[in-house]
């Protein structure tokens, strides 16, 4: 929630480039065929392909009658997933009532990102178990897909944009009880598995089919090799709230990188990470191991202004968020549509490489991937449609536009 008033802006197309859905008519019940576009599957990129809707799904062949509309020089792409965010358009998922929290969740929907993961950030136990329950609903109504708990059990050395008095070591029963007030949809939960705890707390996660992340610590490298030996599987916003590498103390960096059981998430907003420190990552993770996040707060498709980040004040000035007292970076403002077109026109990433980051590699953590991730039959209807320049014109979820495309009338046909 804002500090003072925030910068509300209601939910729109990238750039303002596309028009609200609820104007304009759904497809179809005999379905839809996108066609001529780019179309990145996870096999590499087919030129001048097609997608087909029939209803929710993705489908193999379209069905009698289908309405055809021609995409030629866009792209198509899979709907993001995003594993790690706070909130956006003005609301919190951390203290945000459910109208509020849905107001963020369709400002990422808008921008891209059909599949989210509420983030909390530290706040007393009773507060975080409250509003998981509040999360659980949503939840249970496919608005999002699970919970993130990011703190309160991480290093006060390390601690970034948490209260320090909150803080406290990963008791396990302490773990459990987040665990259960979030009614089967805790997805994962952020660690300083070095703390008194940590590793038995890691232990009973993945026990309970919960991601461990290893972040906000303060660990060595061997330390985090055995929280990954225990279960931990996903660092958190790596090289960001983690001692850097060192070469005779290499810390937990170089341990999350190299081991292939473990997926590293990247801030790709051009603040948290220099783009030799996002190469490094795919170089030694490969582009299998690595998750683009948003981390994003409130000020998401906001504005800049005065916010709480849980119960922190933050300061957002020319989209960059940092503590009012001390200066820390306080998550991103970043969208997911941005996220990709940084990673291909500065990165200079391969685009399968960018969207499996971007959708298929979180979908696995999330054990959804048989549902959403890449644009295969079977799968859920989430696709996006972007302009040659990776603008993101159009959103389609579960066979519903969120977004609908501005295409000239001559396209549909």
């Amino acid at each position: 929630m804002a500090a003072n008033e925030p910068h509300h802006s209601a939910p729109l197309g990238a750039r303002g480039t596309a028009r609200p859905a609820t104007t304009h008519p759904q497809p179809g019940s005999n379905g839809l065929v996108l066609d001529g576009a780019r179309v990145v599957l996870p096999t590499g990129v087919v030129d001048k392909g097609q997608v087909v809707v029939d209803g929710t799904k993705i489908a193999a062949t379209a069905p009698e009658n289908a309405q055809v509309i021609d995409v030629t020089g866009h792209w198509l792409l899979p709907g993001f997933v995003d594993i790690h965010n706070h909130g956006g358009g003005g609301a919190s998922f951390s203290s945000g009532t459910a109208e509020e929290v849905l107001t963020g969740v369709h400002t990422h929907r808008a921008h891209g990102t059909t599949t989210l993961v509420a983030s909390t950030v530290t706040d007393d136990m009773d507060v975080l178990a409250r509003q998981a329950g509040l999360l659980s609903e949503l939840a249970e109504q496919g608005e999002i897909a699970g919970i993130h708990f990011e703190g309160p059990f991480i290093s006060p050395c390390r601690k970034g944009a948490h209260s320090e008095a909150l803080l406290r070591d990963p008791d396990p029963a302490e773990v459990r009880k987040l665990v259960d007030a979030a009614r089967g949809h805790a997805s994962m939960v952020t660690l300083a598995t070095e703390l008194p705890g940590g590793i038995e707390s890691v232990r009973l996660l993945a026990e309970h089919g919960v991601i461990a992340a290893v972040g906000h610590t303060d660990a060595s490298y061997e330390q985090t090799l055995e929280a990954i030996d225990a279960g931990a599987t996903v660092a958190t916003h790596l090289f960001n709230a983690m001692p850097q590498i060192g070469h005779r103390a290499p810390g937990p960096i170089a341990a999350l990188l190299e081991d292939e059981r473990v997926t590293v998430e990247l801030i790709n907003d051009g603040t948290h990470l220099h783009p030799a420190a996002l190469q490094l990552a795919f170089h030694h993770a490969g582009p299998d191991r690595v998750a683009f996040i948003t981390d994003a707060m409130d000020a998401a498709g906001s504005g800049d202004g005065r916010y709480l980040l849980g119960p922190l004040e933050v300061e957002v000035t020319d989209g960059v968020a940092r503590l009012v007292e001390g200066g820390s970076i306080a998550g991103s403002t970043l969208t997911l549509d941005r996220a990709l077109r940084r990673a291909v026109t500065v990165d200079r990433l391969p685009i399968e490489h960018a969207v499996a980051a971007l959708s298929a590699n979180p979908a696995r953590l999330l054990g959804r991937y048989d549902r959403v991730g890449s644009l295969e039959p079977g799968k859920d209807a989430d696709l996006l449609v972007l302009d040659a320049d990776f603008t993101l014109k159009g959103v389609m979820r579960q066979g519903a536009w969120v977004v609908v495309p501005e295409l000239p009338s001559a396209a549909l046909r």
